[in-house]
């Protein structure tokens, strides 16, 4: 999808090492120096008044990556000393090569499986870096090797990991047991998944890419893309003779009494993002801001024929009769559909009812609502965001966004995931959720296949949240502030 770079997990930067090693011929040893020339530089440009540096070394080569750092920093003129945590017969060739290098250059090799040993050894380093496990590990980091992970965090100097934090899992974010708390993440050729995708993304710092002579040409499809603002090119533009029906119409159903906001919300939402007007429909009508057109349910039910798109679910309620209107929408309504708040609760354990969808719902779940509709904990959900993505996504057949810093876009059937990433932590505010929903609706209203309409929403939210972080402050932001900023969004793009 246009907009959108690669993100590799580990089995892919795998076949792409053995494309580049096996297939062109690039000897290892290449790749692996400037991988660790290009961590090293970022250890001068991070810490340029550093003068001591400890290096945490393991036996594959990530191990090697660093025994490399350690030589261009002695270079530099840089007190390195490196840590061996393993044996000295299990290092690769490569790794062994630059151990024997460093030894020769007089750059002290300790060898300890220890974990009051590396403390100590940490104790006087201005910077350590992190150099493990790499993309390959997999559960909690065990043994010595756990001890060292340790003692990095226990360290009180900044830790700089070696493409990504050891105990991270690389493929998915997963982090099983204690993980290294990295300042920053020195990710080669590609950030990898695990960096972008929490909890792993808390662990990995600032993540700076690294070229480390990977030819583009070998680039594949991957499984897991990150958004970048880029994708708002596919946002639908009115033209010079749009109507407001040409523009799309969207129909926002919710509203219960006490939760008149929600649908308004949304609503409002869907109109600064484009719609040409927005209906909504609800158990008992009131007065709302001007643009939106309220009609009472059931009645207001025959507008979802002639909406371009149906926002189904904010502030609709618990009540038996509201969870049935929304399973029946979420089953039968034919046309594009986003499902969000209450119609979430009423889908709880009930993700195959929209399954067999002539066009797939979009769902916008947070972690909790995921959590009911997979019949799982929330906190299980936290710790797996990825399996539980892919997961409903494959139950529901259906677009499933999983909000968070780390937004997650599973396509129908789950194989394809978008991460949208933000810094707009002031988005974590009351009906936040209901504006992505109507910035969702509009785009489906627009014309925007489900899956780009998510994606697309996901960044524009965030970007908005972003603007509107930076006009009123972090502390005092509202969804409505929110919205003010969408239409300029869409007009920067």
């Amino acid at each position: 999808m246009i907009g959108t770079v690669a993100v590799p997990d580990a089995v892919e930067m795998r076949s792409l090492d053995a494309a580049a090693i096996d297939g062109l011929g690039i000897p290892g040893a290449v790749l692996m120096e400037r991988a660790g020339l290009a961590a090293a530089h970022e250890v001068l440009q991070r810490h340029p008044a550093a003068r001591r540096t400890t290096i945490v070394c393991g036996p594959g080569n990530n191990g090697g990556d660093g025994f490399v750092v350690a030589r261009h920093l002695r270079s530099a003129g840089l007190e390195a000393r490196t840590v061996l945590v393993g044996p000295l017969s299990r290092l690769s060739p490569d790794a062994r090569t630059n151990h024997d290098i460093c030894k020769r250059m007089g750059i002290p090799v300790i060898r300890t499986s220890d974990r009051a040993a590396v403390r100590r050894l940490l104790r006087t380093a201005d910077v350590a870096v992190d150099a493990l496990l790499g993309t390959g590990a997999t559960g909690a980091p065990r043994g010595a090797i756990g001890a060292a992970v340790a003692a990095l965090n226990a360290a009180s100097c900044p830790v700089i990991a070696l493409d990504v934090p050891s105990g991270v899992d690389a493929s998915d974010g997963t982090v099983a047991g204690e993980a290294v708390r990295a300042e920053c993440t020195v990710a080669f050729h590609a950030p990898k998944v695990g960096l972008v995708v929490a909890p792993g993304r808390d662990h990995a710092g600032a993540v700076v890419v690294a070229d480390i002579g990977i030819p583009s040409s070998l680039e594949a499809p991957t499984r897991v893309s990150l958004a970048t603002r880029g994708l708002l090119e596919l946002a639908p533009r009115k033209a010079a003779n749009s109507t407001k029906y040409a523009a799309g119409a969207v129909l926002v159903i919710g509203g219960a009494q006490g939760m008149t906001g929600a649908p308004q919300l949304a609503g409002l939402a869907a109109m600064r993002s484009g719609a040409g007007l927005a209906w909504l429909a609800v158990p008992e009508p009131f007065a709302a801001t001007p643009e939106l057109m309220v009609r009472a349910l059931p009645e207001g039910l025959e507008l979802a024929e002639r909406a371009d798109a149906v926002v189904l679910g904010p502030g609709l309620g618990r009540s038996d009769e509201a969870g049935e209107l929304a399973r029946r929408l979420a089953r039968r309504h034919r046309g594009p559909m986003v499902i969000d708040a209450d119609a979430l609760f009423a889908l709880s354990g009930r993700l195959e009812l929209t399954a067999r969808r002539r066009v797939p719902a979009v769902l916008t779940p947070h972690v909790g609502e995921l959590g009911r509709l997979l019949e799982r904990d929330s906190g299980w959900v936290r710790a797996n965001r990825m399996e539980a993505v892919r997961t409903a996504a494959s139950l529901s057949k259906a677009v499933v966004l999983l909000k968070g810093p780390d937004t997650l876009v599973a396509a129908p059937g789950g194989d394809r995931v978008i991460v949208s990433t933000s810094e707009a932590h002031g988005l974590a505010t009351a009906g936040s959720g209901d504006v992505l929903s109507g910035v969702i609706g509009a785009l489906l209203g627009g014309g925007l296949d489900p899956l780009a309409a998510a994606v697309v929403g996901a960044v524009a939210h965030a970007r908005a949240g972003l603007l509107a972080q930076e006009r009123v402050g972090l502390d005092g932001i509202i969804a409505g502030d929110v919205i003010h900023d969408l239409p300029r969004v869409f007009a920067d793009r």
